[in-house]
């Protein structure tokens, strides 16, 4: 990504050096095909062999790729790798319950958010952003395909990381659990926090417990967490000055427009946050009303930027691309140094800051979800396919008795 929006890879593609270089685009297939992990997958079939014969070792690798072992073990590398990172930053250590045994409840929308938010969800999303840019930036100009095979898994690493808690969930897409899954998630999301409120029954108490290890930390974790941040001003950076407003200017005045609207944006959760916390409870109607006309005012403003042709629709998706990960940073930054924030007051626009952007990770994931929760079949496929037959028996039991139970109510 950085490549593309500093216009390197553009180069090196189109010197006439590289191009039509078939050893190379050999290379980087065989090195994709490394990087997707299939050769660590030799050993356990050789094992197989030796034990039972090619065959069943071949069936056997087949059948779990279809049960989608792939996506489990991926997902479990991604909670090694962010509580490793996490430990080596700032130190300390928590136990972590396992579980142990066969889990066959339904776990809901809300527990998957607090369990998986920051370790998987927050990083997939992230990658996804960097794929959307470098697709939108890089693929004018490309004249193979090679990229898309390359990038294949970081695309699988994506999706292993958003939907993998989902797929491998008992009734994970029935219609019914879907809607209960969204009503609980939004009390959640609404109840305030404070002492004696645990984690999972309100998002605040569950926002400073994931901050917790910060609380503990040095000031050399704090300095580390703000370098790391940095990079999503990188983003910002670059996507700012490839618009089609920039016209090319490599000019500070455009750069500094961009957090203009991040000042904008800050301050209106300012206002909003001293608002809700004066209006009386029967302005609140009022209060909202508020919220929704400024909403359409920006809507309105931008929509009448693109009909001036001063910005095309690449443009405006880019736009937001670069605001989320702005303020992303600046939440990172602000929650590193929230004993700072505190004195100066700014705490509480942090917090709706991140309100915010809870609301909004959590609508992207459980999009996806609800509209393949429409579909019967995909329940039904989930559950034959991931379980065995005792536990897809008793889940189809437990539906029509459930069923006849509402029924007599």
């Amino acid at each position: 990504m950085y490549l593309v929006l500093g216009g390197v890879e553009k180069e090196i593609i189109t010197y006439l050096g590289i191009q039509q270089s078939k050893a190379l685009e050999e290379a980087l297939a065989t090195q994709s095909i490394v990087q997707f992990g299939l050769l660590i997958m030799l050993p356990m079939v050789m094992e197989i062999d030796l034990e039972k014969g090619f065959r069943t070792a071949l069936s056997d690798f087949i059948i779990m790729q279809l049960q989608l072992v792939s996506v489990f073990f991926t997902f479990q590398l991604g909670t090694k790798a962010h509580y490793f990172g996490r430990r080596i930053l700032h130190g300390g250590s928590k136990y972590r319950a396992t579980r142990r045994g066969l889990v066959v409840f339904h776990a809901k929308f809300a527990e998957n958010y607090r369990l998986y938010s920051r370790s998987h969800f927050v990083k997939g999303l992230e990658l996804l952003i960097l794929l959307i840019i470098y697709e939108a930036y890089g693929q004018s100009y490309h004249t193979s395909d090679l990229d898309r095979f390359i990038s294949f898994s970081i695309w699988f690493l994506v999706a292993s990381w958003l939907f993998a808690p989902f797929v491998f969930n008992a009734s994970g897409f029935e219609w019914q659990k879907t809607v209960d899954d969204w009503a609980d998630w939004k009390t959640w999301m609404g109840n305030r926090g404070g002492i004696g409120i645990s984690p999972d029954k309100s998002w605040e108490s569950w926002w400073d417990e994931e901050q917790e290890h910060l609380k503990y930390t040095n000031i050399r974790g704090r300095l580390l967490e703000m370098i790391l941040a940095l990079r999503f001003f990188v983003y910002q950076y670059g996507i700012v000055y490839n618009l089609h407003i920039a016209q090319h200017s490599k000019g500070l005045l455009i750069y500094g427009l961009s957090w203009l609207v991040m000042a904008i944006a800050v301050l209106n959760l300012m206002i909003w946050q001293i608002l809700r916390r004066r209006v009386h409870n029967n302005l609140q109607v009022l209060f909202r009303i508020f919220k929704g006309v400024m909403f359409l005012g920006f809507m309105s403003i931008g929509t009448l930027l693109f009909v001036l042709r001063w910005l095309t629709i690449s443009d405006l998706l880019a736009a937001i691309l670069a605001v989320m990960p702005t303020g992303w940073a600046l939440l990172l930054i602000g929650q590193a140094f929230r004993p700072f924030l505190k004195v100066f007051g700014l705490w509480g626009p942090v917090m709706e800051l991140a309100r915010a952007y809870e609301y909004i990770m959590g609508l992207l994931i459980f999009l996806p979800l609800t509209i393949l929760s429409w579909f019967p079949f995909v329940s039904e496929f989930q559950t034959r396919m991931f379980f065995n037959q005792a536990f897809s028996r008793g889940l189809q039991i437990s539906m029509i008795l459930s069923g006849r139970k509402e029924k007599i109510i």
